[in-house]
C-alpha cells in the first residue's frame, strides 16, 4: 500500500500544508490510519479515492491544529545537485513559476489539479475522495484550471 499509494498521498498533502516535512506527517498520519481502519478485509487492496480522502483530511486537520505560519517547500533550501546544466536550471525556474502560480490558487484549486493533473485520478473518484457531487467536482476543476491558466499567462 505504501509504495504503490505514498506519492499521491504525499501530493495531496502538500498542496494543502505547502511544506514537505508537514506532508511527510501526513502520509505517515495517512497509513497508519489506513492500516488502522481500512474498509476492506486483510489482503485486499484499499481503494485509492478512499485513502486520499483519508490523506486530504488529515492534512486538513494538521492545519487546524497548527497556530503558527507555515513554510512553503520554496523556502527550503535546494538539494546539492551533482551537475547542473542550463537545461536543469531552467526546468526548475519553470516549476518555480507553476509552484508560485499554484500558491495563488485557493485550497480546493490545488487539490482538485494536484488529484486529476497529476495523480490521475477520473471525476468519479475525485467525486469520491473529497466527498462532494460529480457536477460539483467538473464545475471547481474547470475553474481551477481557468484560473492556473490565468495565473501562468506571463510563463507562456
Amino acid at each position: 500500500m505504501v509504495d504503490r499509494h505514498a506519492a499521491a498521498v504525499y501530493r495531496v498533502a502538500l498542496s494543502i500544508v505547502h511544506d514537505s516535512s508537514l506532508a511527510d506527517d501526513v502520509v505517515q498520519e495517512t497509513m497508519i490510519r489506513a492500516w488502522r481502519r481500512s474498509p476492506v478485509g486483510p489482503g485486499e487492496e484499499i481503494p485509492r479515492s478512499w485513502l486520499l480522502k483519508v490523506a486530504h483530511n488529515a492534512a486538513i486537520s494538521l492545519l487546524r491544529t497548527r497556530r503558527e505560519d507555515l513554510r512553503g517547500p520554496d523556502t527550503f533550501p535546494e538539494s546539492p545537485a551533482e551537475i547542473e546544466t542550463d537545461r536543469r536550471v531552467e526546468g526548475i525556474a519553470q516549476l518555480d513559476e507553476l509552484w508560485e502560480a499554484m500558491r495563488h490558487l485557493d485550497e480546493d484549486a490545488r487539490v482538485l489539479i494536484a488529484l486529476k493533473e497529476v495523480d490521475g485520478l477520473s471525476y468519479e473518484e475525485i467525486a469520491e475522495t473529497l466527498d462532494l457531487p460529480l457536477p460539483t467536482i467538473k464545475t471547481r476543476l474547470f475553474r481551477a484550471r481557468r484560473q492556473l491558466k490565468d495565473a501562468l499567462k506571463e510563463w507562456r
